[in-house]
Formats: structure tokens, sequence, C-alpha cells
């Protein structure tokens, strides 16, 4: 009995975290106690030394002094702040009116602004609830399906997830030992990507079923012209102008052959912004009337998030700030958003700290477990077992990313995002490093997969989200004065299934694209090892001899053996081909 523990004791360790968890105590502690009570064991058995658990006050202490961990409570306090300062209704309410008169307008409109408070708030909940609460009434007062309108808020919202400046990611690259700003910028081209199949599945529905998504009807559409137009045609000008200049900054700015596309996208996209924003703001000081109302309502109503993208983003892919510093300058800026529109109060600051404090000990308390966990199982050597494990398995590169892919699949159905990524990837991390696998692309595939943990039943947190802003009874609409049904729990679930396969249709296109994320990171200069030059100083005594050309006129044999002896004069005529 002691040998067979003392042999499969990594394997026994991982199954009882399990059980534990299963029998559902929190994980910080499950871990801890796992951690705890396997050292213990391993000591009495022999297998560990009782220093093992001296080194757990300083594994605890780095946790403490991860300077990178700052940028979690950073950018949850900027998503608090935004989900109350009124930037999502606004959003919402222009976007929705632009793309009303399309058949899936309401859809597209939700789709967008997800994209876009992922980009600057980077916290699922925050989306999720407020597209809840602004979209869904009106997606069911106009007669949208409920299955099709709780999958797109609901999907729309984990957007955050991937989009920087997602915590996840914050997260993985910690665990992974890799630059935050790199994570970032490899999964900024599938975030985006993701967000167009979502827009190519709303397409798909308004075609095969287009009474699940109506068109907004007239009476609805509140921002006309006073001749009664839509006024999107200026607003199409407008854009091409704006793409236009952001284009021809690119080409300008950016002449070689390879630039690094985070900064091209987040400095043309600048231009692009300032070039709109500049003549809205010419047209309604000089009232030419070029523009249509439309036109400089979208442009005043998009500038806020594009410039705290900017401010975070930018700044990070720029590499004027750290992560840590963008989130701080995110935060500043989500506070100078709710006080402009004087929504700024001493209650919602109160709210925002208290949800922030436990959120971030909630991260902390996760870590600080996996750690405990940790330092006895690399200690009996599990790193090993789960090396040996998915090494041995067929199909090299790919066979280990299909595993692993399932695997992380199948333990999002159970855990969240925060446990995968402080239990599992430290363990998977090593084995792909190993493989010969990008780590910022491994990092992002699984970020893309992760994501699923928010939208399967049954303990998808999105669709909880969703349910608790969600009508539960019949009421009335205010507007139509018309009997509305429910939303049940059943369809906000079914609604998720399509937009779950999506997720992982995303996974496919990154392991068959890895470009999809190396696209992103800037190219690294290639080093030609045939130009390497060593240049050893002469001594400052002595005729040494320099390092090019030939020695000095005069030097006799005697001279020439004496450097014949000497390191230095040896390794000159070796890098110049000479012998001896």
């Amino acid at each position: 009995m002691t040998q067979f523990l003392i042999s499969n004791m990594a394997p026994l360790m991982f199954g009882a975290l399990i059980v534990v968890m299963l029998f559902g105590y929190p994980v910080a502690f499950a871990l801890a106690a796992c951690g705890i009570f396997f050292g213990l064991l391993g000591i009495e058995l022999g297998l560990l030394q009782t220093s093992l658990f001296q080194a757990l006050p300083q594994r605890l202490w780095a946790v403490m002094s991860n300077d990178t961990l700052l940028a979690v409570p950073f950018f949850t306090f900027m998503g608090l702040i935004l989900e109350r300062s009124g930037m999502a209704e606004d959003l919402l309410d222009t976007i929705g009116q632009l793309f009303g008169p399309l058949r899936g307008g309401l859809a597209f409109a939700v789709i967008f602004v997800g994209a876009l408070l992922a980009a600057t708030t980077g916290v699922v909940a925050a989306s999720v609830i407020s597209m809840g609460l602004i979209s869904l009434p009106i997606m069911l007062r106009y007669g949208y399906d409920r299955r099709f309108a709780s999958g797109v808020i609901a999907a729309s919202g984990t957007l955050a997830q991937i989009i920087p400046p997602s915590l996840v990611l914050i997260v993985m690259a910690d665990q992974l030992g890799k630059s935050v700003g790199d994570m970032y910028a490899g999964a900024f081209i599938p975030g985006i990507t993701l967000a167009g199949l979502y827009a190519a599945y709303a397409v798909g529905v308004t075609i095969i079923r287009p009474a699940w998504a109506p068109a907004l009807p007239v009476e609805a559409r509140t921002f006309r012209e006073p001749n009664g137009s839509s006024g999107t045609p200026s607003l199409a000008v407008l854009t091409v102008i704006s793409v236009a200049a952001a284009v021809g900054f690119a080409y300008w700015y950016y002449p070689q052959p390879d630039p690094p596309i985070d900064e091209l996208l987040v400095l043309s996209t600048a231009v692009g912004v300032g070039v709109a924003f500049s003549a809205s703001v010419l047209n309604h000081v000089t009232r030419l009337g070029l523009l249509s109302r439309m036109a400089e309502r979208v442009t005043f109503v998009l500038i806020p998030p594009l410039a705290l993208i900017f401010l975070v983003l930018g700044t990070i892919f720029l590499g004027v700030a750290t992560p840590t510093e963008g989130g701080a300058m995110g935060a500043s800026g989500a506070l100078a958003m709710a006080l402009a529109r004087r929504r700024l109060s001493f209650d919602l600051l109160r709210q925002a700290m208290n949800t922030t404090a436990k959120l971030t000990s909630f991260v902390v308390f996760i870590l600080v477990g996996a750690r405990v966990f940790s330092l006895t199982f690399y200690g009996v050597d599990g790193h090993l077992w789960v090396e040996h494990l998915l090494t041995g398995l067929p199909g090299g590169q790919l066979g280990f990313l299909i595993v692993v892919n399932v695997l992380i699949f199948l333990l999002a159905f159970f855990l969240d995002f925060f446990e995968l990524a402080f239990i599992v990837i430290p363990l998977l991390g090593p084995v792909a490093e190993k493989l010969g696998i990008d780590l910022i692309w491994f990092g992002v595939l699984l970020g893309v997969n992760m994501q699923t943990s928010f939208m399967h039943p049954p303990f998808g947190f999105a669709l909880f989200y969703l349910r608790s802003v969600a009508p539960a009874k019949d009421y009335v609409d205010k507007i139509t004065r018309k009997t509305t049904p429910r939303v049940t729990t059943g369809q906000i679930y079914w609604g998720a299934v399509p937009f779950v396969l999506i997720q992982l249709i995303m996974v496919a296109l990154i392991i068959a694209f890895p470009g999809l994320v190396s696209g992103g990171l800037a190219k690294k200069a290639a080093v030609n090892t045939d130009q390497i030059r060593i240049e050893i100083p002469a001594e400052e005594q002595g005729a040494g001899a320099p390092l090019e050309g030939h020695p000095a006129e005069g030097a006799d044999e005697k001279e020439s053996g004496k450097d014949d002896d000497d390191p230095a004069a040896a390794i000159e005529k070796a890098m110049r081909g000479e012998k001896k």
C-alpha cells in the first residue's frame, strides 16, 4: 500500500482535488487543503523532505509582490464605473437606430456594442447585464425570437473574455510567464474575427428565418432629418473619408513591408477617428449642414469609448505604458467619463470599490491556493507525470492540441475561467513549450476555448447574468401597452448553443491558421550570425595587435610567438581565419 501511494501520488492528488471540488468546497480552499494534506502525507511516507514547506512563504510572497496582477483591480474598477456611466445606453440607442432599418439590425447593434464594451470594460458581467437591461426589452418589443435575442446578448457580452483588455488574458500571461502586452496583441485579431463570425451568423438567421429578426418599424426610428430621410448617406461619406485618411496615414507612416500590426491599427484608427471628430465638430459649430444628425450623433457617441480604448490599449501597444499602467489610466478615464456625464457619486464609488475588492480577493485567494497545491504537486513530480501523459499522445502537436482543447471544453462545464487558468494552465504550459508550441499562441487559443465556460449550460455565468435581468414573468410593455411573454431559462440555454459552436469553430480556425494570432505580434528582427563580431580591446601596455588589419611592421618572429601564446591574439586570429 505504501509503495502504491508513493508511485501514484501525483494522480491521486489530482483526483482528490476533483473529488473535493465536486463536493462543493470553495476552489481556493480545496487547492490549499489538498496541497497541505498530500504534502504531509509525502513527508510521512519519506517521499518529501520536511523542508518542503519552508518554501511556501516565499511562494506566497511572490503572489503578493506580482505587479502584473495589479491590472486586475484596475480593469475591474474601470468596467464597473463604465457600466453605470451611461455609455452603454448611448451606444445601444444610437447604433440601434443606425442599424434599425435592416433586418436583424438590433442584433448587429448588440454585437457591435458588445465588441466596443469588451475593448473598454474587459468585464463580462458588466457587458451582459448592460445589454440585457437595455436591448432585450427592445428586441422583445419588436418581435425578435427569444432564443436568438438571448444568445446574441450573452455571446456578445463574452467578447470581453478575449478582446483586450481582458482579465483572462492577464491571468493567462502571468501563468504562462509571458508579456501581457504580447498576449493582448495576439488576441486582438481573433477577438475581432469572432465578433465577425457572430455577425455572419446573424446575417444567416435574417436570411433563413427572417421572422426571428425583423427590422425596426418606421415609427420606432427616431433619428430622422427634417426632410424625413435617415441621414445614412452623409454618415457613409464621412466613414469613407475617415477610412481613407487612416489608410493613407498607415502607408505614409509605415512604408516598410512588415509593419507592427498592433501599432498600425492603433495609430491609423486614431487618425481616422480624429478626422471624423474634427469634421463633426466643425460642422456642428459652423452650422454648415454638410453632415446629417445621424452622422454627428454616431461620431459623438463613439468618441468616448474609442478614446478610452486608445488610452488603454493604444498606450500598451505603442509601448508607452505597461498593462498595469494602462489599467490605471483606464480607471482614471472611466472616472472622468462618469464625472462628465454627471453619473459619479459616492454610492457609485462605494459599490464599484466593494465589487472590485471582492473580485480581486477571489482571484488572489485562488492563486494562493494554487501555489500551495503546485508546491506539493511539483514536489512529487506531478509535472513530469502530466508531461509524460501528454507528450506520449499520438499525433504530436496536433494530437496534443486536440486533447487539451477537448479537456478544457469539458472542464469548463464545471469550472470558471479563473479556476481553469490557475489549476490547469500551469500544468499544460511546460508541455506545450516542450513540444515547440508558442506560448502566446497557445494562451490565446485556450482563452477562446475558455470563453465557452461563460456560455454552455448548465453553469455558464453569462447565462446566469442574462437570466438575472431577463423578464421572468409576463409583463406589459411601456411603449406598446401589450402583454409581452416572459423569457424562459430553456430559451436562454438553447439560444446559447449556436454561439458555443461558433466559438469552437474559432478554436479550429486558430489551429488551422496560426497567423490569426502571430499576425498581431511585432515581427522579431532576424539576426545574421555570420555578421557577429567580437571586439576585444587591446591592452593599455605593450604593442597588442589590432583587431583588424595586419601586424605592425617590424614585428619579429619572437613577438609573433608571444602572440600565439596570448589567448586574445588566438581568438583574433581565429576570427580572421588564420592558422598557426
